[in-house]
């Protein structure tokens, strides 16, 4: 597996990963957003070629994950699978049934739409937010980030974060990132078959690139 970026926060020890997750040390846990199952699926239902093995890429990676870190937990930060039933989901079925004793928390976002017994057939906990510790986990980012939230700093996804990088023969790249702002952090999706947008940042934001292997501060 390759390293993760230690980076301490609000006291707090996180390892940002180049798959795309945090390690929160502290509470033995895994933080992911904008997983999309089953988005695969609902291309391929409808006729357009995308190769089946993303889905159980994304598992793999995950898996690999649990099996390095050993967490007690995974905080899915929405959007874990993509709108309608469809049949990944027994890919994912396959897959919890392989780490029963891992505690699988997902903070509903605007795709999680099928039926919440499914999650809890599984034994997964919803929640639309979840305050724990300094964090106040989200899907969607603040209305306004310029104000604070009232539970705690947040974590939250949704928008897919990228950071454009201009080369001297300007020549450009869009890296997925690790978006820390004054009130909210911004996770990359975890899903490879998602895009990324270009955020606008602060001079005093943390901004941390994803590349292949590792995990890179910008500016």
């Amino acid at each position: 597996m390759s390293a993760g970026t230690p980076f301490q926060f609000l006291d707090q020890d996180l390892l940002l990963l180049p798959q795309k997750a945090i390690y929160w040390k502290q509470e033995k846990a895994l933080i992911a957003a904008d997983v999309h199952f089953g988005k695969v699926g609902h291309f391929r239902k409808a006729g357009i070629a995308i190769p089946r093995n993303m889905e159980q890429d994304d598992l793999a990676v995950l898996s690999d994950l649990i099996y390095e870190y050993q967490p007690e937990k995974i905080y899915f930060l929405g959007d874990l699978f993509h709108s309608d039933m469809n049949n990944d989901w027994d890919w994912f079925v396959l897959w919890r049934s392989q780490f029963p004793k891992v505690e699988i928390i997902l903070i509903k976002g605007n795709h999680d739409i099928i039926s919440d017994r499914h999650y809890t057939d599984l034994g997964v906990i919803l929640h639309k937010e979840l305050a724990i510790g300094p964090f106040l986990m989200l899907h969607h980012p603040l209305p306004d980030a310029t104000k604070k939230a009232d539970n705690g700093y947040v974590l939250c996804g949704h928008i897919h974060p990228g950071v454009s990088l201009v080369g001297r023969g300007r020549q450009s790249v869009t890296l997925p990132c690790f978006a820390f702002g004054k009130n909210q952090a911004i996770l990359p999706s975890f899903g490879k078959f998602t895009g990324k947008v270009a955020i606008l940042s602060h001079k005093t934001d943390r901004i941390f690139g994803v590349l292949k292997d590792k995990v890179i501060p910008i500016g």
